[in-house]
């Protein structure tokens, strides 16, 4: 029996598992697929927003303005890519000007510091490759960039570390209450746990249902985005935002903390959940977009493009975050679209303080250990800590992604770490190979070997990510 089942690793259930293995309770994560940070949390803008576009007074404001504080922090200890770079929500004429006036009263309602309108000499004093015809700019100075997938999965293995369970392949399909707890069942295998947290994401609406607990509708809102080389990095300081429309933030160029840059994300609602598929018009768009922001851009380096889904709450524009009022031990953590990374770590606290009211006891666990160190990548590292490496450890003299500078040692600590990764996408996500200007096509056949040679999968078994990706069919001949 768990005290709490967690339904979802994205960075929303993950936060919440962190922030209770902070309490002698014992906890899962019930995840369907595969690996962690799968969903929105592998796709997305990466970027720590201030705070400033929230409605006031909504629980996006306040979990916003909270997570944005606390995030560098929690980076810190989870050994996260942190940079507080600000960023700019640009004004090509007078009506948007009135915009970023409106956005500026938000941000002082929110409380959201370091907050100004800059005219046009001052904006490009802070960012010079912007566009010469804008004639304003919004400046938040607390704007940050982090990794969305490395947030999640740092906050999943910290929270294994302290003793939270992660059970993969377990997609919920039946939830039966008692008395005294729930039985979450995924075909024949079951589970109980005292209290429920519905962190589901694109399919929160289907796990409320399945259990009676309240009756909302989860839009998909698919985000194409694209990401450009590193050699237009140095083009780009900070994140450029463009005026916001009731689609969401609007399209943005970014640079990341890897030292890449990405434009995104288009908007468009979806009737599948699963469609993450990229268009020839979503390209042209960001294309233009892009360019429209920082004229300099050279779309000839452009090296890939992607989609994601947010999980957009139809009936209010806001965070379900609350006990549900039909079923009581069932939290709801709900319509966790954009800022929901920013808010990430505001979300634990939040949902575990919903669970005490709700008559979780929550007793201090003396052994927590805040701190989560990841394998650190060659890459970063200096020559002599290089030669240090490969001497204490001769897999770091391998290189297996030649654009990421990526060796065999960090892909075999993947494989082994607290949240294993055994599918090609899981290794990209914790080490970057196959993130370059090949996307794969030199590190992917050495990683499908390692991942074979370290778990004793057959090749025909190893996926690509979820389940029918195969990147060699399984009864193709030679394949054992």
């Amino acid at each position: 029996m768990f005290d709490v089942a967690i339904i979802g690793a994205g960075v929303t259930g993950s936060a919440v598992a962190r922030e209770l293995s902070k309490y002698d309770v014992k906890v899962c994560i019930l995840e369907s697929e595969n690996d962690v940070a799968t969903g929105a949390s592998r796709a997305n803008s990466a970027i720590v927003h201030a705070g400033y576009d929230c409605v006031p007074d909504t629980m996006m404001a306040k979990l916003n303005v909270l997570g944005a504080k606390k995030m560098k922090q929690l980076c810190f200890e989870l050994d996260v890519p942190y940079k507080n770079i600000g960023s700019l929500v640009l004004a090509f004429n007078e009506d948007e000007k009135k915009v970023l006036e409106e956005l500026l009263i938000r941000a002082e309602r929110n409380n959201v510091p370091d907050v100004r309108i800059l005219n046009q000499r001052d904006s490009h004093i802070v960012e010079p490759n912007i566009n010469k015809d804008i004639i304003a700019s919004l400046y938040a100075k607390n704007a940050s960039i982090t990794s969305p997938y490395e947030l999640n999965i740092a906050l999943a293995e910290n929270a294994v570390i302290n003793g939270v369970e992660i059970i993969l392949d377990f997609k919920v399909d039946k939830i039966t209450k008692t008395d005294e707890s729930f039985k979450l069942c995924a075909k024949d295998r079951c589970i109980d746990a005292k209290y429920v947290v519905n962190a589901a994401g694109l399919y929160a609406d289907e796990i409320s249902k399945l259990c009676n607990a309240g009756d909302f509708t989860i839009v998909p809102r698919k985000g194409e985005y694209m990401m450009m080389d590193r050699q237009e990095s140095k083009k780009l300081h900070t994140v450029l935002f463009q005026a916001p429309s009731k689609m969401g933030k609007g399209v943005l160029v970014a640079p990341t903390v890897e030292e890449t840059i990405f434009a995104g994300p288009t908007a468009l609602d979806m009737a599948d959940k699963e469609d993450t598929s990229t268009t020839l018009e979503g390209l042209e768009y960001l294309k233009k977009m892009s360019v429209k922001s920082v004229p300099s851009l050279n779309l000839g380096n452009v090296i890939t493009q992607f989609a994601g889904i947010r999980a957009v709450l139809k009936e209010k524009h806001d965070f379900l975050i609350e006990e549900s009022k039909q079923v009581k031990g069932f939290v709801q953590a709900a319509g966790i679209c954009s800022p929901g990374l920013s808010a990430s770590p505001a979300m634990g606290q939040e949902v575990v303080g919903i669970l005490k009211d709700a008559g979780l006891e929550l007793k201090i666990n003396d052994n927590f250990n805040p701190i989560r160190r990841k394998y650190k990548s060659f890459r970063e590292m200096t020559d002599s800590e290089r030669s240090k490496a490969i001497i204490e450890n001769p897999l770091n003299g391998k290189i297996i992604c030649r654009c990421e500078t990526v060796t065999e040692a960090e892909v075999v600590a993947a494989i082994h770490a607290p949240v294993p990764a055994v599918t090609i996408d899981a290794i990209k996500r914790r080490t970057r190979a196959g993130m370059g200007r090949c996307q794969g096509g030199f590190c992917m056949p050495r990683v499908m070997e390692i991942i074979s040679r370290e778990t004793g999968m057959n090749m025909g078994e190893i996926l690509k990510a979820s389940y029918g990706s195969n990147i060699i069919l399984p009864n193709r001949k030679g394949v054992e």
